[in-house]
Order: C-alpha cells, then sequence, then structure tokens
C-alpha cells in the first residue's frame, strides 16, 4: 500500500491531562480548541495561516480570545483527523495513505485548507496525491472507496466517491488488468473484492463499467452472480436459505423488516444491472433471482424483467430450477404455478413473435412449419397474478425458437406437471393452463402429458367425472405411444370415452401394421361409432345408465349381432381414422360434446378394457386371437 509524507518536524504533540492535548514550544499557546471530547491547546498564527474556517471564528467578536473555546462540533474525522491537520500547519511529519486519506481530505475541507489560505495547503497535496497514485492501484483505490462510506454526504459534495468510482471502473476495464492465469474461479478476477461494498457503491460501478464498453456482458453477468450470492442467502451456491434466518437476523442484530428491506433493495438493483445479451447470466441464476423475488415481495417491474428474460431463454432451464415455493398467504398450493404461467406466456408471445416475421418463411406442410395460425391454437393461462409487460419489450426478446428449444421446453414443462401435480391443493383449472401454455409443435408426443393426467388422477381422487374429462382434453391420442396406450387400456382412473379413443386408434395401428387398406369412404363400427358420438341430452338418469352397460357387456361378449369385429372388420375401422379425427375436432369445440352418459358400472368398464386390449409386443398376436371368434360368429349366425 503506498503512503506519503508531509512535514519534516518531529511529533511534539503531548497530553498534559486525559482530554487535553498541547504542542511542546516556547511559545505560551493562545488557542483553545474543543474536538469532540479533547480540548487543543494551540496557537493561533500556524493555524490561521492555512485554516479559512478558523480566521473566520476568530475574527468573530468574543470568539478564540481571552480564554475562550472554540468548539468545532460534528467535525469529520474526529479528533484524529483534526490532530493531522493541526500538525500539518506546525510541519510536524504525517503520514498518508489509502486508510486515512479521506477523513483528512474531508477535515481539510472542513477547516478551509485550500489555496485560498495557503500554496501548497494540505487539500492540494492530498487531492495530488490520490490522483497520481492511489487511484492507479487496485487495492488502494478499493481501499478509498471503501472509507468514502464514512461521511458519505461530504464525500459525495468534494467528489472523492465519483472519483474513486470512475477510478475502479477504469481499472476494471483496462486490459493490463486481466485475470491472473492460474485463476481457477468461474468469477472475473475482480468480482470478489467488488463484492464486498455496499450495494450501492456496486450498483454506482457496474454502471460505470458497462458504461466503458470494454468489458464483456459474460463478464458483468458473472460479477452479479458473485455478489448475488455473498448478499443473498438464497442465492448462495448450494444452498438455498430462508431469509428470516435467525441466526443470520442475530448476526446481524437488525429486525426481520429491515432484512428484508435491505435485500429487497439489493435484488432490485441486481435486476437492474442484467446485461441485455441473452448468455450473459443463466437461466437457472435468473430463477433463483425471481423466486427471492417472490420470498421478499419485490417491485413489480423487477419481477416482470425477470419473468421475460427466463421466458427468453427458457429451454436452458431444469424442473428443480421451476419449483419455485408459494408464499401466498390465501392458498395453500406447495408451489407458485402462476409464475410459471407468467413465464410461459412469455414464451409464447416470444414463440408467436418470431413466427410472425416474415423473413424466411418455412415451406408449408414442413415438420418446422409453426406459423401463428399453428402455433395459436394453444391457450394460454389468464392467472389473474400474471404480470402485465411493454410491448416494445417484448418485441425486443422475440428471438427465433427452434425447434430443438420447443421440444425441450415441452418435455421440461411435461416433467414439472408431474412434480406439481402430486399437490392435493392445485386447482384443475391452473394446472391446465399451464399444460395449454405450450405451443403445439413443443409436444412430438402426448407421453409425458399422459404421465401428467394420470398423476393428478392418483392425487385428486374425488375429481367428478366432468373435471376428469375436461383435464382429458388436453391429451391428444394419437401422439400416444404404443407404451402409453398399453397403460391408458388398463387405467382405471381415466374416463371410458378417452379409453375408447385410446383403444380405437391403437386397434387401427394394428390394422395398418397388417396391410390392411386405408380407405376414407365407409363408415366406422357402429358400436365405436355410438360409443365416440354419443352425447349428454339432458340430465343423467337410471335408464341410461343400463342401456351403456348392456351395450358394453354385448361388446365385452362379442355377440353384438349388429357389428362387424373380424379381423376385416377391424381393418376397416382402421381405414376410417378421418371420420374419428373430425369427431374428435368437432368434440374439442365444445365441453358438452365430450360428455356421454354416466353411470357406467365398473365390472363392465373393465370387461370391455379386456376385451379391447392390445398385445404390447406384437399387434398381429391380437388379430389372430380374433379371428377364431370371428369364425365361430360367423358360424352361429349361419
Amino acid at each position: 500500500m503506498k503512503f506519503m509524507k508531509l512535514g519534516g518536524r518531529p511529533d511534539t504533540f503531548f497530553s498534559p491531562s486525559e482530554f487535553a492535548r498541547s504542542v511542546y514550544t516556547e511559545v505560551t499557546t493562545d488557542l483553545q480548541i474543543l474536538v469532540g471530547n479533547c480540548l487543543y491547546h494551540l496557537h493561533k498564527f500556524p493555524l490561521l495561516s492555512k485554516c479559512l474556517l478558523l480566521q473566520a471564528l476568530c475574527a468573530e467578536p468574543g470568539s478564540g480570545g481571552d480564554g475562550e473555546v472554540i468548539e468545532l462540533a460534528g467535525f469529520p474525522g474526529g479528533a484524529e483527523a483534526f490532530e493531522a491537520c493541526a500538525k500539518f500547519c506546525y510541519g510536524i511529519t504525517i503520514t498518508v495513505s489509502a486508510r486515512n486519506l479521506v477523513p483528512l481530505r474531508c477535515a481539510a475541507a472542513h477547516l478551509g485548507m485550500s489555496e485560498a489560505a495557503d500554496r501548497g495547503n494540505l487539500a492540494a497535496k492530498l487531492d495530488s496525491f490520490l490522483a497520481s497514485c492511489l487511484l492507479r492501484r487496485w487495492k488502494d483505490a478499493l481501499a478509498v472507496l471503501h472509507s468514502t462510506r464514512h461521511g458519505a454526504p461530504l464525500c459525495e459534495e468534494l467528489g472523492l466517491t465519483s472519483r474513486c468510482v470512475d477510478a475502479v471502473a477504469v481499472l476494471i476495464a483496462s486490459p493490463a488488468n486481466a485475470m491472473p492465469a492460474k485463476s481457477t474461479s468461474a468469477s472475473p478476477w475482480w468480482a470478489h473484492d467488488v463484492a464486498e461494498l455496499g450495494v450501492d457503491m456496486f450498483w454506482r460501478i457496474m454502471v460505470a463499467v458497462k458504461s466503458t464498453g470494454a468489458v464483456h456482458e459474460k463478464t458483468v453477468g458473472d460479477a452479479l452472480k458473485a455478489y448475488a450470492r455473498r448478499w443473498l442467502p438464497n442465492v448462495a451456491k448450494d444452498a438455498e436459505q430462508p431469509f428470516d434466518d435467525a441466526g443470520a437476523i442475530a448476526a446481524a442484530d437488525d429486525s426481520v423488516k429491515q432484512v428484508t428491506t435491505r435485500h429487497r433493495l439489493l435484488l432490485e438493483k441486481i435486476v437492474s444491472l442484467l446485461p441485455v445479451d441473452k448468455d450473459a447470466v443463466s437461466c437457472a441464476f435468473l430463477l433463483k433471482l425471481l423466486k427471492a423475488a417472490n420470498i421478499l415481495s419485490a417491485s413489480a417491474a423487477s419481477k416482470a424483467e425477470l419473468v421475460r428474460r427466463v421466458a427468453w431463454q427458457l429451454e436452458e432451464a431444469s424442473v428443480g430450477d421451476l419449483l419455485i415455493p408459494s408464499v401466498s398467504c390465501v392458498s395453500d398450493m406447495l408451489y407458485d404455478v402462476d409464475a410459471v404461467a407468467a413465464i410461459l406466456d412469455e414464451f409464447a408471445l416470444r414463440h408467436a413473435a418470431a413466427n410472425a416475421q416474415p423473413a424466411q418463411p418455412p415451406a408449408a406442410g414442413s415438420p418446422d412449419d409453426d406459423s401463428p395460425a399453428r402455433s395459436g391454437g394453444h391457450r394460454r393461462s389468464r392467472s389473474d397474478e400474471s404480470v402485465g409487460f411493454d410491448g416494445a419489450r417484448r418485441s425486443s426478446s422475440a428471438a427465433p425458437v427452434s425447434q430443438y428449444a420447443l421440444a425441450r421446453v415441452g418435455r421440461l414443462v411435461d416433467t414439472f406437471l408431474i412434480e406439481v401435480s402430486k399437490d392435493p391443493n392445485l386447482p384443475v383449472d391452473k394446472l391446465l393452463a399451464i399444460a395449454e401454455a405450450v405451443p403445439d409443435s413443443a409436444r412430438p408426443e402426448h407421453d409425458g402429458l399422459y404421465k401428467v393426467v394420470d398423476s393428478y388422477l392418483k392425487a385428486h381422487p374425488e375429481m367428478s367425472k366432468s373435471a376428469r374429462k375436461r383435464l382429458c382434453r388436453v391429451l391428444n391420442c394419437r401422439k400416444l405411444s404404443e407404451k402409453a396406450c398399453s397403460h391408458a387400456a388398463q387405467n382405471e382412473l381415466l374416463p371410458l370415452r378417452v379409453v375408447v379413443q385410446v383403444l380405437f386408434f391403437e386397434h387401427a395401428r394394428a390394422a395398418a401394421l397388417s396391410g390392411g387398406p386405408v380407405s376414407s369412404d365407409s363408415d366406422l363400427p357402429s358400436n365405436i361409432k355410438a360409443l365416440l358420438s354419443s352425447k349428454s341430452a339432458g340430465s343423467e338418469d337410471d335408464d341410461a345408465d343400463r342401456v351403456d352397460e348392456q351395450r358394453l357387456r354385448a361388446l365385452a361378449s362379442g355377440a353384438s349381432p349388429g357389428d362387424d369385429w373380424s379381423v376385416e372388420g377391424l381393418r376397416r375401422a382402421a381405414s376410417k381414422i378421418a371420420t374419428l379425427r373430425m369427431k374428435m375436432e368437432e368434440d374439442e369445440d365444445d365441453d358438452d360434446e365430450f360428455v356421454r352418459k354416466a353411470g357406467l358400472s365398473r365390472s363392465a368398464s373393465l370387461r370391455f378394457r379386456a376385451f379391447c386390449a392390445l398385445p404390447t409386443a406384437n399387434p398381429k398376436r391380437m388379430l389372430s386371437k380374433l379371428w377364431p371368434l370371428a369364425r365361430s360368429i360367423t358360424a352361429d349366425r349361419h
């Protein structure tokens, strides 16, 4: 650490009593100055020649003479700084370093030790030493900056703080101050030192660093992460501590409200400093900040910015990052699904805005055709807590979304829903809002979504039939794999209508694999057509239940006289996928068309599933089993 010595005379100050200081001299002292609890017995000549304040005070009638004491109340730097200034006036040697320069400079300014009083005065010498030496060295500049927190208003008035901030920013941006080659830290070489500063000083330095344009935004992001880990408990590297940790509060000796307010200010400052580049900070770090924003009740603008940034790079997130604890007082849910819904809303807007750009449109009918007409069919969450965003900022974040990124987001959301669906307090509307917020092109298959439905039904056994059917509407049976279809065919929690749809598509797939012709002119078998097109025409009653049960029993026994369940009949049924698609699209337009007469007996449902279930290994085996049955039915008819 650099230092400077001023003066050449030996130190002659002494203490005649406990609270008094004087100087050895042959001349009697004629000036008494009280600083704090210490009374100084000094001489007017050396002090008044360099201190404009003392000149003015002694010029007043009745001040400084005849044993009158001049009191300097609230003196910056206290008695120690005043004594150093007095020694400078006597020519006694004083040592100036980064540790005591700021209090000395403030004391000199308060006493008026400027060039107007005397050439080569203390203030000018301190300013020269600061500019030529201390602010050019990293450790010294930081030490001076640290000391400005004492007497901050006067330091701001003198320009000390701004000079130190600019000097630190220049040292950070200087190519000569590169990270040491042996450093293994992910943070920049200067991040640890800057992280020890207060939030206001840190914010000013980062603004100055960004304004230089010489520091990469990824480096700025790493510095922000290091600062957040230092001061925000839940952004720690390997742990997530609550903000009301009793030990932390006891160590800080502050109230919970003060700790929360300080952390909230810190969080909002960090959010305001986030770099523009997408890859400057990780999505996991942004989601940790969002969790902290929820806990600390941060401003709506800060939450909106975090939501926008997370949606900008959502494909990089993990399920653990999205599991944001709920802090709502009006809800018993384990996780804040509204925050995730807001992120998905913003992601959908990003996807739609990117696809709306006219440049290089994809070929019609191609797998990557994500035009607004196709991607806009999903339903977005209408959560009351979703944050509104400025239109200009939305358009600025409309980066293209690749098909790979869409698929990753689809898998991420499905895995997230599997976790939150286990919450018994999660309403079905919120689950559907999140499931439907993902563009259709993000789910090439619906196996993950089927697991979500199955998990939610297991966690909510009290659901009504109408709620079960609403939940199952998100499923597209045509996108289920053979394994998922096999599981769904034996799933007693699913509505029977969904099982019928799954079985029909699986039968059609089996018939297509067996080489059957595909035609679009003939009708479906009447039994499946009746089940798929049945609608509720009023209140459900016992007569309708008995009719449905008899129909299922007839199907299960294989003896329905008017239906063709031979191999040829199955092949013809497989060729009518277009007809079934039309009926399913009609069902999606209205919830009532998806509801049929209830009251089916559990035994009839099980017999129907047992009859229609396909072997998972070889679909042709099912056809070979049905062939003798078809021949026996034909023989009985003859």
